[in-house]
């Protein structure tokens, strides 16, 4: 059984952790076939959004598998850090737009995948942390970097170090989560809805936007403005412009096609 389910709906790819029985722990298969998948998104033309989620209504994903951590020697122990680093790197630097459908449990490299998304959509009862320092270790895929720069550096000391367990209401407050949702279902759905008004626009203006945004929060002002002046450049010669002006006078909704 693969530890990676695929489905596309239309322009939208949904990417499920499909090992509900372990609550879709990462153990090493699952991050090979994760990463295979990303590698094969980021150059399909034809998704303009991703969504990650979980395998069941329990779990979205309780982090490393610890049974097989195990059995692991510290070489082994280093190769799967290693590798959930590069992977939820992959994700996060997917030029399409990606979203984290927290349909349950995220812990730990759970948490620290979600963390990897652009946007965060939670189911109400979800419990959620990085509860590492709880077990001797810290956030080794990206938690001790990437939850700081979302919530701020006082917050996120705070839950690391604390290995605080919370709730989506307590991660809507904090800017953490963009909405919640009252059944694992229903945040698919809610999701699926984001999607629907990102694929309102143009899909190279957002992969445009998103690389602007993120190439610039980690330099100074004139440096980003730098780069989104490069960005913006890229659009400029695309016929998505064009046909967003020629529906602008037309007084129509524009159809755009990733050109």
């Amino acid at each position: 059984m693969s530890c990676i389910l695929v489905e596309k709906f239309d322009f939208i790819s949904v990417i499920r952790l499909n090992r509900p029985d372990a609550l879709n722990a990462f153990n090493y298969e699952m991050l090979n076939e994760l990463q295979n998948v990303i590698e094969g998104i980021r150059i399909d033309k034809d998704i303009r959004a991703v969504i990650f989620t979980g395998a069941g209504e329990k779990s979205f994903s309780v982090g490393a598998d610890l049974k097989e951590r195990k059995t692991l020697s510290q070489e082994e122990v280093r190769r799967n850090i290693y590798k959930i680093g590069e992977v939820f790197t992959a994700i996060d630097t997917l030029p399409q737009p990606t979203i984290a459908a927290i349909n349950g449990f995220a812990f730990g490299g759970g948490m620290e995948m979600a963390l990897s998304c652009d946007f965060r959509f939670a189911v109400r009862d979800a419990k959620m942390g990085l509860t590492e320092t709880s077990l001797g270790i810290i956030p080794g895929a990206g938690g001790t970097q990437r939850l700081p720069r979302i919530i701020g550096e006082a917050k996120a000391l705070e839950l690391i170090l604390t290995a605080k367990r919370f709730i989506a209401e307590e991660a809507l407050e904090w800017g953490l989560v963009t909405g919640v949702s009252e059944k694992p279902l229903h945040v698919l759905d809610e999701c699926h809805a984001f999607a629907e008004l990102l694929l309102k626009n143009g899909p190279i203006a957002l992969q445009q936007a998103k690389f602007a945004i993120k190439q610039g929060m980690n330099t100074d002002l004139q440096t980003g403005l730098q780069i989104e002046r490069k960005a913006y450049e890229v659009t400029i010669p695309t016929k998505d412009r064009v046909e967003a002006l020629e529906a602008f006078a037309e007084k129509r909704a524009p159809v755009f096609k990733g050109e």
